[in-house]
């Protein structure tokens, strides 16, 4: 009788850094690499067990004596619009998003310096290079698609860009990696504009879930994800679902 032999990927543990979601915690991560040729494949089911993807690298949370960072997902086959929702894509309607090759380019680099110069000074962020960013954009074995949020295209223009947020293809759902945006147009809630846009695109894929990333209690800037309901929350008896 013969044994089909798999390649397990090997975990490792970093270091205490210091948490950028709650001050005075340390936090740590246990990671491993995505390589070979179903790197896809684990990408998804590293997912779904509450790891997310920066680069090659799948990582958790792995912090002592803290499980704040709770992996969320919306079940897009029951989404609702509510009134918020709504008007935020009134807000935007001169606005039109559009899936190009997961590429990055001096017009996305100057977008998302903006952002992070303007709202993440003091994040991990803060020193990212065009280089960089390229690298986090560009090096990807799974399938990575960049949405763009552009202003209508007028005579004179192709339309500027406003924002973009970085999506991995799984087999269950899109996973939003990274988003970034102008500054100058925080007052149209474009954060939110490109979760409702994942939503409908995983609904028009006959995808089940948007993978939002952690939910993180007690942080201010990780609290707009509860307002997309129903979700699922990934605990230690798995994912149960928040209405």
């Amino acid at each position: 009788m013969s044994i089909e032999r798999r390649n397990f990927p090997q975990f490792f543990i970093t270091a205490p850094t210091p948490c950028p979601y709650l001050p005075g915690k340390m936090e740590r991560k246990v990671f491993t690499h995505l390589v070979g040729a179903d790197a896809r494949g684990l990408n998804t089911m590293l997912s779904q067990g509450g790891f997310r993807r920066s680069q090659n690298i799948a990582y958790r949370p792995a912090c002592d004596a803290c499980s704040a960072c709770i992996s969320t997902r919306v079940p897009v086959a029951d989404f609702r619009l509510t009134d918020s929702f709504k008007r935020v894509m009134r807000k935007n309607a001169d606005i039109t998003s559009r899936v190009v090759k997961a590429q990055a380019t001096s017009e996305h680099y100057s977008v998302f310096r903006g952002y992070i110069d303007t709202r993440h000074s003091e994040g991990g962020m803060a020193d990212m290079s065009v280089i960089d960013f390229a690298a986090m954009v560009d090096d990807t074995v799974t399938d990575s698609q960049l949405i763009e949020f552009r202003l209508h295209r007028t005579s004179i223009s192709v339309g500027q860009l406003v924002g973009a947020v970085l999506v991995d293809v799984m087999g269950d759902g899109l996973s939003l990696i990274y988003s970034f945006y102008e500054p100058s147009h925080e007052a149209r809630s474009l954060g939110t504009l490109m979760v409702l846009d994942a939503i409908q695109r995983a609904k028009a894929m006959g995808l089940p879930y948007v993978y939002l990333g952690y939910y993180v209690q007690g942080s201010r800037k990780m609290e707009y994800k509860a307002r997309f309901k129903p979700q699922e929350r990934l605990s230690s008896e798995g994912w149960r679902r928040l209405d």
